[in-house]
């Protein structure tokens, strides 16, 4: 989504002075005016609007069916169908919620208020004022998407966020409290951090003289593709969920089993695919750094999977499938927020590292903590997110390979040397942020959830099967 100033958090002050300058020397003719309607119409490129939507036909593939059926597979039978409704249902509910206030929330302009770094207003909810005729920005001077490309492009990652979270506590929550708590996080978490890390007023950002832009973009940090709006957001709510709502009946005692890791590979699988849209679809153009993000999706995860079963290898002496399975996702997630910044060897790097540490806090923090979280959402998504967000201020360097700084011509005052160290801290404080509002704000959703409608079922129903005792229906009848 998003090529970033690469060049600390003192970068983007010093380039609003220099456009302020630049501004306020307007010519007798008049200040510099963004292009017309007509003129945004004849720089739309048929390849860049035909591949931001296959991008996000393969990121609703992530969701529905590729995350239902990872999920779905890893769980007990008479759980099986309840997992897949509920991620069935949370895109559902996600996009409906989105076309209706989200996307306005997140991508326009808070405006003169002090909320404006953090949220956006409701100019576009409903997508009012969103046609056929109307445009969105790139990250390349007079390249434009049609609007309703980005708003659908941006639809896929609100519908697959949520859905991420339900793993964490899968096997013992009622469906419609959940629902009601996923339009709450949607709206209250999800929205303004999106909006945080990816809000800008695109490439007339000069000529239109604006300087409201998400509170995470200010500071400079980088994110691609997700690395804190997705995964370490989702991650971290997965984790107080799973502490609130209490552990499964039997944990620590009953064998609970994946019911089929046949399913659970084939979902891996199609994520896999899909996180291509993800996030070489993120760079929103069909160009050279879309490449670049693409075969660093595919070898970084290439990486992470070996180095996954290298480790099972060494710890249990035979390597799993589902072991395999899960460090490929763990490097899907690490990659995400530097695919569009890193180059192809430091990304085979990031694979190798990051398996290695989700697999000490799925092994042997979780066990040692002894919380209940049921698909590791917190250790694969959280963790691994992370791991990328922090290192993307790393594998960016120039001196590494990394793409350094992007679009000169967007961000002029961006042009110098790399700091390494300071894009890393830049880095730490936006994953700190992003933990801490989480966090705070999902452990009141659902204890506000909970006392009202109550999230968990009864033990009966939990032992009997929330397929069941939910939906009145069984995954296999035998």
């Amino acid at each position: 989504m998003i090529r970033k100033l690469a060049g600390g958090a003192g970068a983007l002050g010093a380039w609003l002075a220099t456009t302020s300058t630049a501004l306020a020397q307007e010519t007798a003719a008049g200040p510099i005016k963004a292009p017309t309607a007509d003129q945004m119409a004849g720089m739309v490129d048929k390849g860049d609007t035909a591949w931001m939507l296959v991008s996000a036909v393969l990121v609703l593939m992530m969701s529905v069916p590729a995350l239902a059926l990872f999920y779905g597979g890893l769980v007990r039978t008479k759980n099986m169908l309840s997992v897949l409704m509920q991620v069935f249902m949370i895109v559902s509910i996600a996009a409906l919620v989105w076309v209706g206030w989200g996307y306005s929330m997140a991508f326009t302009s808070g405006g003169d208020s002090a909320l404006a770094p953090f949220v956006g207003g409701f100019s576009k909810a409903f997508l009012a004022g969103v046609s056929a005729s109307t445009y969105a920005a790139t990250f390349s001077n007079n390249v434009y998407l049609p609007e309703f490309v980005f708003v659908v492009f941006q639809m896929t990652f609100a519908c697959i966020t949520p859905a991420l979270i339900v793993g964490a506590f899968a096997e013992r929550v009622k469906f419609w409290p959940l629902m009601l708590f996923m339009v709450l996080w949607l709206t209250i978490v999800y929205f303004p951090v999106a909006h945080m890390v990816w809000y800008w007023a695109g490439p007339d950002f000069l000529v239109d003289a604006k300087t409201d832009v998400g509170y995470l973009w200010g500071m400079g940090a980088l994110d691609f593709a997700g690395g804190t709006v997705v995964h370490i957001n989702a991650g971290i709510a997965g984790l107080v969920g799973c502490l609130m709502i209490g552990k499964r009946i039997g944990f620590g005692r009953e064998a609970t089993p994946p019911h089929s890791l046949t399913m659970t590979m084939i979902g891996a699988s199609l994520l896999w695919v899909g996180w291509f849209g993800f996030n070489a679809g993120s760079n929103l153009e069909a160009n050279g750094v879309t490449a670049v993000a693409f075969i660093n999706t595919f070898v970084a995860t290439a990486a992470a999977a070996l180095s996954w079963a290298v480790v099972e290898q060494i710890h249990h002496k035979k390597p799993s499938m589902l072991g395999a399975a899960t460090g490929a996702v763990a490097g899907l997630v690490a990659i995400t927020p530097a695919s569009g910044f890193a180059a192809p060897v430091t990304s085979i790097a990031l694979g190798l590292l990051v398996s290695p540490i989700c697999y000490f806090f799925v092994s042997y923090v979780k066990n040692k903590l002894k919380y209940d979280d049921t698909l590791d959402v917190f250790g694969v998504h959280c963790v691994g997110g992370i791991v990328g967000a922090i290192a993307t201020g790393v594998v960016a360097d120039p001196a590494l390979g990394g793409q350094g700084f992007f679009d000169y011509t967007v961000f002029p005052a961006a042009v110098g040397s790399y700091d390494m160290a300071a894009q890393v801290l830049t880095q730490i404080k936006a994953v700190a942020i992003t933990l801490v509002w989480s966090g705070a704000v999902s452990a009141v959703l659902f204890f506000a959830v909970d006392k009202i409608f109550g999230l968990r079922p009864s033990e009966e129903a939990e032992r009997e099967g929330l397929d069941l005792t939910e939906h009145g229906e069984r995954a296999y009848n035998m």
